[in-house]
């Protein structure tokens, strides 16, 4: 059957993938969306307060993430990111300031384990058989009824890999969605865990490429243009109302909802979305890092969970962060600074601040809700 008219709702990466790929095959596509902007929650903006263009959440993607690479390849993109040659992931841990690197071995054959400075401190050799127990367990249940949440191996490696990946706290997350993170990275060795940055900004890496081979495939794109509901009549999709206008559908056209789940969940009646959701929190701090900083660094112990050295700025992203929403921002500002500071060895004052607080950042990745998912 032939296609007309695509419409996309939405202009975030889901909406911008499903366009540049459509508008490369030919399709005529209309990207309409509700801010002003594309992006959604995965762009830059010029800050006031800091004089410098920050994200609005720090990305980290991975070599395994291939959907996400393969897309930055159809919009030219690749070169926009920072493509870090091995895969070493140092971590602190704040209250003992003791440090690690864990380094996967070259391809699948955990060799690494045998290697205490690869692999995360105190943690015995028999304490790894908890990843076995969660790859041969069957069905979806919560991480903690299949392995321990607790130890040296879980708090040094498994708890801030899970919950950076599944911004859930680990126990109660999903050992199905666990199970897949697992298999697509550690257990394939080194050549899938590569980490990859975005160290110029996620707008001219991400959203500002796909925007200009749109334009290019003559792909039309609404902003400001919200949607408000979708007329189905046996079945079909006959209209689009927007707040101030209606577009009649073809019997050839077609629609695709790139959208949060709670807004696909009100526009595409018997569709079944998450409803619960976490938060996530990062703090953008002005100040240029030292040289001999990585470029990523995981903590342990504290408040802050990763640290990034961005060129011009130390970025800390804090993940199921709802517990910190009810502290003052300047509190949570003044113990993050502290932590980074030890661990960049930084003696200075603390430098001017930028909090981003994504309230409904992720759905909440438990059995329960990864079974809403569409």
């Amino acid at each position: 059957m032939s296609v007309g008219t695509v419409h996309i709702i939405g202009a975030g990466l889901a909406g911008l993938s499903a366009a540049v790929e459509l508008a490369s095959a030919g399709a005529e596509v209309i990207i309409h969306e509700a801010a002003g902007h594309a992006g959604g929650r995965c762009r830059s903006y010029h800050d006031s307060r800091l004089q410098m263009e920050i994200d609005n959440g720090n990305h980290l993607l991975l070599s395994s993430n291939v959907y996400a690479l393969r897309y930055l390849r159809s919009i030219n993109a690749l070169d926009r990111v920072t493509h870090l040659p091995h895969a070493h992931f140092p971590f602190v841990d704040i209250a003992s300031m003791a440090r690690w690197t864990i380094a996967p071995s070259a391809g699948p054959l955990p060799l690494w384990l045998l290697s205490p400075g690869r692999r995360a401190p105190d943690a015995r050799l028999r304490d790894y058989m908890g990843i076995l127990r969660l790859l041969w367990a069957a069905g979806d249940k919560p991480v903690s009824q299949i392995m321990a949440s607790e130890g040296p191996l879980y708090r040094n490696l498994i708890r801030p890999l899970l919950l950076a990946a599944l911004n859930t706290e680990p126990a109660e997350a999903s050992s199905a969605l666990a199970r897949q993170l697992m298999r697509d990275t550690l257990l394939k060795g080194a050549q899938a865990c590569k980490p990859i940055i975005v160290t110029q900004g996620l707008s001219r890496a991400f959203v500002d490429p796909a925007l200009a081979l749109l334009e290019k495939r003559r792909a039309k794109t609404r902003f400001a243009t919200r949607l408000r509901d979708i007329t189905i009549t046996q079945d079909r999709a006959t209209d689009l109302r927007f707040e101030d206008h209606t577009i009649p559908l073809g019997p050839q056209d077609r629609v695709i909802l790139a959208t949060p789940p709670q807004m696909a969940a009100r526009l595409a009646p018997g569709v079944t979305t998450p409803d619960r959701f976490n938060a996530i929190m990062n703090i953008h701090f002005a100040i240029q890092p030292p040289l001999a900083l990585f470029p990523i660094t995981g903590m342990v112990g504290g408040v802050s969970e990763w640290l990034f050295a961005y060129p011009d700025r130390l970025s800390v992203t804090i993940s199921d962060a709802s517990h910190l929403f009810e502290r003052r921002m300047e509190d949570v500002a003044a113990d993050v600074w502290r932590e980074v500071a030890m661990i960049a060895r930084i003696t200075t004052a603390m430098p001017p601040w930028r909090m981003l607080r994504e309230k409904r950042a992720t759905f909440a990745a438990t059995p329960e809700q990864n079974r809403k998912r569409p």
